[in-house]
C-alpha cells in the first residue's frame, strides 16, 4: 500500500522491564499461584516479558491491604492538601520518566513513541495534577432545615476501588481513574488489560517512590475472567470503575448486583459520527475525519467510525479522503514518521479483519485499504468504506480498528436521525461554518461529548463519559470526583429547641 512501510526503526532497544510482579501493599510479589503470563509486543507478535497471572486469592490479598489502608491508615484521614501534595510528586516523578514510559506503551500496545512522549504521558500527569489540586477543595454544604434543627453535608471517601482498565490507553486511562479516587482520599486496587500490563506496574513503583502509603495503590495483573471478575464480586470493594466492553460491563453490573451492591460506572465505547455539512472547507473536513478513525489504529473509544457528508459535496470529499488515507503511513510505533502502528494482538488484528468480510460481503463498496501489511505483526491498512447502510455490522458494531463508514446525506434532519441510529452515544463531530446548524445538532445529538469543527479535543476539566450503551458515569472534571465520594447529613437541635 502507498504510503505504508513495515518493520523496526533503527537503533531502537526495549527498554529494560522492570517490573513483572503483582503490586500489593506496597511491595512486588509474585502470584499466590506462582503462574505467569506474556505480554507481546504486536509489532512482530514476540513475547516482551512473563508477568505475574494473579487470580481471586492475590485479588483477596490487595483488597484487603487496600481496607486495612482505608479503614486504619493515614491517606482517608490526611487533609486534602498533603494528600494534594504526594500526588504533585507523584506527577513529578512520572515526568522524570515520560520516555521510557511512552517506550513501554510503544512496546507493549503498539502505540506511537513519539506521540506517547508529547502528549500521552504528559496528559496523564495533567490529569494527576489537575486531581491533585482538588484535593483540598471537597466541600460540603450548610443546609437551611425546617424547625429548630442546623444541618451540614460532609463528603467522604467511599472506601476501596477497584479499577478495570483498557489496553487502548493504558497510561492515560489509568490516571483518569486513579487520580480522582486517590485525591478523594480512597484506596485503589487496579487490574490493567492483560494485553498492557507494563506501564501500570512502572507507575506503581512510583506512587511508592513518591510517598503514597502502602496498601493505597495495589496492581493487579492478570485476566479479565479471573482477577477482574474476582474484584468485580469482591464483598469489600465499595465502588468499581470500568472502561471497557457493554458485555464486560453488564458482567460487572451483575457481579456488584449479586455481592454487595457497590457502586459502578462505566464507559462502554462508541460508534461516533462525524457529520460534515456542505459548507464545511473539503480539506479540512477530511484531515479531520481521517485523524477521528485512524489515530491509534482506530483503537479509541471515541473513534468517528461513521462519517456522514452532506450530498453537494460528498464526491469531492471521497475522493481526497481516498488520498489522505493512502497518504497515513502505516508501520513500526517508534519511527517518527508512521502514522499508524500495529492493532493490539492477533485477536483484535482478526476481529477488524472479520469486519472488513462483513462489510464486503452486506455489499458495501471498498475504496481503500481493506488488507493486512507487511510479512510480521498486526499491521492493517487505513480502510475506507462507502454505500454504507445503517443495518450492517461496519455501521452498527465498534470494530475498534481503522475502518470508517462513509455515508451521504441529504438534509439536517436526516443527519440528526441517522446519527442517533446507534445503541451507543459516547461522542461526535460536527463539521460546519452555521453556528445555527452546530447549535442545533449538538443539542439533538445523544452523546456525551459534542465536538464542533474539531475532535478529540479532551481535557481533565471536560467531563467525559457516555448515554445510552456507552456505559453512565462520568470521568475527568469534578463530576469524576464526586462518584468517589459519600454525601453525609450531619442536623443538631439549635439552643432552646423544645426537644432539647
Amino acid at each position: 500500500m502507498a504510503g505504508s512501510q513495515n518493520g523496526s526503526s533503527e537503533g531502537f532497544k526495549i527498554p529494560q522491564i522492570k517490573y513483572t510482579k503483582l503490586f500489593i501493599n506496597g511491595e512486588f510479589v509474585d502470584a499466590a499461584s506462582g503462574k505467569v503470563f506474556q505480554t507481546r509486543d504486536p509489532r512482530t507478535g514476540d513475547v516482551i516479558a512473563n508477568i505475574a497471572e494473579g487470580d481471586k486469592e492475590d485479588v483477596d490479598l490487595a483488597v484487603k491491604a487496600a481496607r486495612e489502608a482505608f479503614d486504619h491508615g493515614p491517606w482517608p484521614r490526611m487533609s486534602g492538601y498533603a494528600r494534594g501534595r504526594i500526588l504533585y510528586k507523584f506527577a513529578d516523578l512520572i515526568e522524570q520518566h515520560i520516555e521510557e514510559l511512552a517506550a513501554l506503551d510503544g512496546v507493549d500496545a503498539g502505540k506511537l513513541f513519539e506521540f506517547g512522549k508529547e502528549v500521552d504521558i504528559p496528559t496523564a500527569v495533567r490529569m494527576l495534577r489537575y486531581y491533585a489540586s482538588a484535593a483540598d477543595k471537597i466541600h460540603g454544604e450548610t443546609l437551611k432545615l425546617n424547625g429548630e434543627y442546623q444541618g451540614y453535608t460532609l463528603k467522604e471517601p467511599i472506601g476501596v476501588v477497584g479499577a478495570i482498565i483498557p489496553w487502548n490507553f493504558p497510561s492515560l486511562i489509568f490516571f483518569l481513574k486513579v487520580s480522582p479516587a486517590l485525591a478523594a482520599g480512597c484506596t485503589v486496587v487496579v487490574k490493567p488489560a492483560e494485553q498492557t500490563p507494563l506501564s501500570a506496574l512502572f507507575y506503581a513503583s512510583l506512587a511508592k517512590e513518591a510517598g503514597i502509603p502502602d496498601g493505597v495503590l495495589n496492581v493487579i495483573t492478570g485476566f479479565g475472567l479471573m482477577a477482574g471478575a474476582a474484584l468485580a464480586s469482591h464483598m469489600d470493594v465499595d465502588d468499581i470503575t470500568f472502561t471497557g466492553s457493554p458485555e464486560v460491563g453488564r458482567k460487572i453490573m451483575a457481579a456488584s448486583a449479586s455481592s454487595n451492591l457497590k457502586t459502578v460506572s462505566l464507559e462502554l465505547g462508541g460508534k461516533s459520527p462525524v457529520i460534515i455539512f456542505d459548507d464545511a472547507d473539503v480539506d479540512m473536513a477530511v484531515d479531520l475525519a481521517r485523524a477521528a478513525i485512524f489515530f491509534n489504529k482506530g483503537e479509541v473509544c471515541i473513534a468517528g467510525s461513521r462519517v456522514y457528508v452532506q450530498e453537494g459535496i460528498y464526491d469531492e470529499f471521497v475522493k481526497k479522503s481516498i488520498e489522505a488515507a493512502k497518504s497515513w503511513v502505516v508501520g513500526d510505533p517508534f519511527d517518527p514518521v508512521v502514522n499508524m502502528g500495529p492493532q493490539i494482538d492477533k485477536v483484535q488484528f482478526e476481529r477488524v479483519l472479520k469486519y472488513i468480510e462483513y462489510g464486503k460481503n452486506e455489499g458495501a463498496t471498498l475504496l481503500t485499504g481493506g488488507k493486512p501489511c507487511g510479512d510480521k505483526g498486526y499491521y492493517i491498512e487505513p480502510t475506507i468504506f462507502a454505500n454504507v447502510k445503517e443495518d450492517m455490522k461496519i455501521a452498527q458494531d465498534e470494530i475498534f480498528g481503522p475502518v470508517m463508514s462513509l455515508m451521504k446525506f441529504k438534509t439536517i434532519e436526516e443527519a440528526i436521525e441517522r446519527a442517533n441510529s446507534t445503541k451507543y452515544g459516547l461522542a461526535a463531530g460536527i463539521v460546519t461554518k452555521d453556528l445555527n446548524i452546530a447549535n442545533r445538532v449538538s443539542r439533538s445529538i445523544r452523546a456525551g461529548t459534542i465536538w464542533i469543527n474539531c475532535y478529540f479535543a479532551v481535557d481533565p476539566d471536560a467531563p467525559f463519559g457516555g448515554y445510552k450503551m456507552s456505559g453512565f458515569g462520568r470521568d475527568q472534571g469534578m463530576n469524576a470526583l464526586e462518584k468517589y465520594l459519600q454525601v453525609k447529613s450531619v442536623i443538631t437541635p439549635i439552643y432552646n429547641s423544645p426537644w432539647l
